[in-house]
């Protein structure tokens, strides 16, 4: 299922093979959480800009359109035109997200609908009879992801209802993929490494999980408050605990400084919105920093965004002409510069594949990082 083609110190380079197509890692999965890339990207766009693995949100699908109607519409695939793989998170987000809407319990959690209001309980169970009703390729186990910093006994306590969450995950999903009515019977479930910045409890908590056997692992409850310094050390400490032979997914980060350095320490899976968010406000990635094309300085600049990028934005039109439509608030500005960072990031990944197959990572990683220093250029 997954194979280690290349080895450059820590970083990995690998193939995760799934039924809906194989995931050539480290990759960067493109969010988009009901089930659109936000900035009018289709997906067809998302095919020419090389994008692998789309990424989908089970609480905000679960609360619409359903799950039940997306199962009825035939899953995921069939009702957003996607043939490669999709991995759905696990609600358990917005058990952080939504502190002031929900209550944990054994059970599970209660949230209240940011929609309308109306309560909504999700335990393991439910999480992955929702993901089965969307039937993505890979299901995301249902957890707590804890604040940082967060109470060492909080952390103790939260990470033993998680493991036994894990654990009636599992469950629930052997009993699902045989299922006659299930869309995806090779529905695939990544654990979640938790443990707030407690690096002991990461590492017990990973040596636990290990031993599942599961498809794939996640370190999850990083990027939620801590600096990024404390973000590296946990990764350190907590990855050489997972199996080398699966795949390891940092959830929820980041910047391309902080792939090249999660890269650096085994990782194979990243998502963040960054990409399409900033793109959504003007901001531009590029190998030499980021652009904040807002500024005035570029009112002139017929350059694309960046030189030599064959993305549609770069292949077509200049920065002038960009930073016009999002002063005109022209939908189009936010379309051509979300494509161009999705574009950036794919292909990012591209070239990180590369050198680690050169056995040239620690050189690339200490170019790309002094290149992408966050001046605009």
């Amino acid at each position: 299922m997954y194979k280690l083609i290349a080895q450059d110190g820590l970083a990995k380079r690998g193939e995760f093979d799934t039924v809906h197509g194989k995931i050539q890692t480290p990759v960067f999965m493109n969010v988009g959480t009901c089930a659109a890339i936000k900035g009018a990207v289709s997906t067809t766009d998302l095919r020419e800009i090389g994008t692998q693995v789309e990424l989908s949100n089970t609480y905000h699908l679960h609360v619409r359109p359903g799950d039940t109607t997306i199962k009825k519409l035939g899953g995921i695939h069939k009702f957003m035109n996607w043939d490669k793989p999709v991995l759905t998170d696990s609600g358990g987000f917005q058990v952080f997200s939504l502190a002031g809407l929900r209550k944990i319990k054994e059970e599970g959690v209660t949230f209240q609908s940011h929609i309308d209001g109306h309560k909504i309980f999700m335990g393991p169970e439910e999480s992955m009879q929702i993901q089965s009703n969307i039937a993505s390729t890979i299901a995301m186990a249902f957890d707590e992801c804890i604040p940082n910093p967060s109470p060492r006994e909080y952390v103790v306590n939260s990470v033993a209802r998680t493991t036994r969450w894990l654990k009636r995950c599992q469950k629930e999903m052997n009993r699902l993929n045989s299922l006659e009515d299930t869309i995806n019977k090779n529905q695939l479930l990544f654990g979640i490494n938790q443990g707030g910045t407690f690096a002991d409890i990461r590492i017990d908590h990973a040596k636990e999980i290990s031993e599942l056997d599961l498809p794939g692992y996640a370190v999850g409850g990083l990027a939620v408050g801590e600096p990024t310094e404390v973000m590296y050390d946990i990764l350190d400490r907590v990855v050489p605990y997972l199996p080398l032979e699966k795949p390891t997914y940092l959830m929820g980060v980041g910047t391309p400084q902080n792939i090249l350095e999660g890269v650096d320490r085994g990782i194979d899976f990243f998502d963040c919105v960054y990409p399409a968010r900033n793109g959504r406000h003007g901001h531009a990635y590029t190998n030499k920093g980021k652009l904040i094309l807002l500024n005035a300085k570029y009112e002139f600049d017929d350059r694309p965004l960046e030189e030599g990028c064959q993305c549609p934005a770069c292949r077509n039109y200049s920065r002038a002409y960009i930073r016009h439509l999002f002063k005109a608030k022209e939908m189009l500005g936010m379309r051509l510069l979300v494509l161009h960072n999705l574009y950036f990031y794919n292909h990012l990944m591209e070239d990180i594949r590369g050198a680690i197959e050169r056995h040239e990572y620690k050189e690339f990683k200490a170019r790309k990082l002094y290149e992408m220093r966050e001046e605009t250029n």
